[in-house]
């Protein structure tokens, strides 16, 4: 079976890394969806978007000359509707609405959002450098 660039696949999860999943597609060829391909929304740890062994429905969206195929499970969500671009193109002057529903977040949230992970991230990392000892240990 050869996979076609725009296809929906239904697949399996087989394993899971840092930066994606690794997905089994029909004919026995796998294919990888990168982290910012499995939802709409940020995905922080994708063990609790996906887990191995799960059924996945997939949209092929670059096939390499090497072989290696992208996938997304977003966008082969049939709700899926592209983020709008700044740069207007087709849209009939939609440039100063103000996009989406309740899910979408302002700039304002997003970043108080960042600079609250921020600020937990430091002081776990202040904790766990308590325990050790701190920067600079002396080593006998």
């Amino acid at each position: 079976m050869s996979i076609e660039v725009g296809s929906k696949l239904e697949g399996k999860v087989t394993g899971i890394t840092h930066f994606g999943a690794f997905v089994l597609l029909p004919g026995g060829v796998t294919g990888l969806v990168h982290i910012s391909e499995i939802s709409n929304s940020y995905v922080k740890d994708i063990h609790e978007h996906l887990k191995v062994n799960d059924p996945v429905t997939v949209k092929v969206i670059n096939v390499d000359k090497d072989g290696k195929i992208g996938l997304s499970i977003r966008k082969a969500d049939p709700n899926y509707r592209p983020p709008s671009s700044s740069g207007g193109g087709g849209g009939g002057g939609g440039r100063n609405r103000r996009p989406g529903g309740p899910s979408r977040m302002t700039f304002e949230d997003k970043m108080s959002k960042f600079l609250k992970d921020s600020e937990e991230r430091l002081q776990a990392l202040r904790r766990s450098e308590s325990k050790r000892g701190g920067r600079g240990g002396r080593r006998s």
